[in-house]
């Protein structure tokens, strides 16, 4: 049993579902220190210290221990899911015999799989699934369909999220436009084109922001309110939430 299983309760409510990290939470990941590469697997007893990944066989997706704590799942250079870690330098991800995938920094977990099961491991699976198993069960997964934005996240050029049911995206372009489509067809966009390396924050205040540089090209003017997230609903709509009260939405909705 891993050292650290005593220290596991403390994490059972910081596990956190799909999120798109913004600058902050993904720039380190291709520019970290080259560390230890394996293959769709990560075996019970095994760590993930910062600059080592995990692989799909088919090499299109990559599970990264990122040097600022985050642990996040790219395709090319899209981050597509995090553990919400950053801002822990030293972190490590560790697969523990007890079946649960923990980050840690030093004895202290930051975000936990809750998935108590010996002999569990995790996968990066070549569909964009990440994955942990106990013999052909699957007990936690998370696929790469980011449907939200949280504070303090965001979209660099040519990163988006998508609803769930796949049929709607919300771009980010290397033009700086921030466009809403569905099947190619632009439903709205924030009129920011023309501005090459733009990119969109979701806020801490809860405010929506389109900049260039720290210059602001468009926002949604919600701020005031800490907390605030971004959906990309099934239904088309973009909106952004406090709690359960909407702020703003691209009005999209079918």
């Amino acid at each position: 049993m891993s050292a650290y299983v005593g220290a596991l309760a403390l994490a059972s409510a910081m596990v956190v579902g799909s999120v798109a990290p913004s600058a902050s939470a993904a720039t380190a990941a291709h520019s970290a220190t080259a560390g230890v590469e394996r293959t769709t697997w990560l075996n019970p007893g095994q760590l993930l210290k910062a600059g080592d990944s995990v692989r799909s066989s088919g090499g299109d997706y990559v599970l990264q221990q990122q040097a600022d704590g985050n642990l996040v799942m790219y395709r090319g250079t899209t981050a597509l899911w995090s553990s919400q870690t950053g801002d822990s330098p030293g972190a490590f991800a560790a697969m523990q015999e007890d079946g649960n995938l923990v980050v840690y920094r030093g004895k202290t977990p930051l975000w936990a799989s809750n998935t108590d099961t010996p002999g569990a491991r995790l996968a990066v699976q070549d569909d964009g699934n990440l994955v942990i198993y106990a013999g052909k069960t699957a007990l936690w997964t998370r696929h790469a369909t980011i449907s939200v934005l949280k504070p303090g996240y965001g979209l660099k050029p040519n990163q988006y999220v998508r609803s769930r049911n796949g049929d709607y995206q919300f771009a980010m372009q290397e033009d700086g436009n921030l466009v809403l489509y569905r099947a190619g067809k632009a439903l709205w966009d924030s009129r920011t084109g023309g501005n090459p390396g733009a990119r969109l924050e979701m806020q801490k205040d809860g405010n929506l922001v389109v900049y260039k540089g720290t210059t602001p090209l468009w926002d949604s003017k919600t701020g005031k309110n800490p907390g605030a997230r971004l959906e990309m609903q099934d239904d088309g709509n973009v909106v952004i939430y406090d709690g359960r009260r909407p702020l703003w939405s691209t009005e999209t909705g079918r």
